[in-house]
């Protein structure tokens, strides 16, 4: 199960790096290709070291990794640790409807002693 390859602080990080719009985007942008830090500060109204700033939290979520092409430093997006962050949500997913199944099952059932409501024209 993917909860069991993540620790809490590993989903801790991956939700907190995805809870940001500009953060989302640049995993969204470097995922179709990679980009190197300054294309990416030059996409947004906000400094360069801003930008470094939300590609580190990314980093250190896993959710981008960072090498040098001269010195430039590129960014690409890591599609396997995605696809861990959308397992553990389908996870999450099938625990809640698992419990609204219960839920439903409880509320169906009128318990012993109590008669059937009468059926609607």
């Amino acid at each position: 199960m993917v909860v069991d390859e993540l620790s809490q602080a590993d989903v801790d990080r991956i939700f907190h790096a995805l809870a940001d719009a500009t953060r989302r985007d640049i995993v969204r942008r470097t995922l179709t290709q990679e980009a190197s830090v300054s294309e990416l500060a030059r996409a947004y109204d906000m400094s360069f070291a801003a930008v470094q700033k939300h590609v580190a939290v990314l980093e250190g979520a896993g959710l981008v990794s960072k090498h040098s092409r001269g010195r430039e430093r590129i960014v690409r997006g890591d599609a396997a640790q995605i696809a861990r962050a959308r397992a553990l949500l389908a996870q999450l997913e099938e625990l809640w409807r698992s419990r609204f199944s219960r839920l439903d099952a409880v509320l169906a059932d009128p318990g012993p002693g109590v008669p059937d409501p009468p059926a609607h024209p």
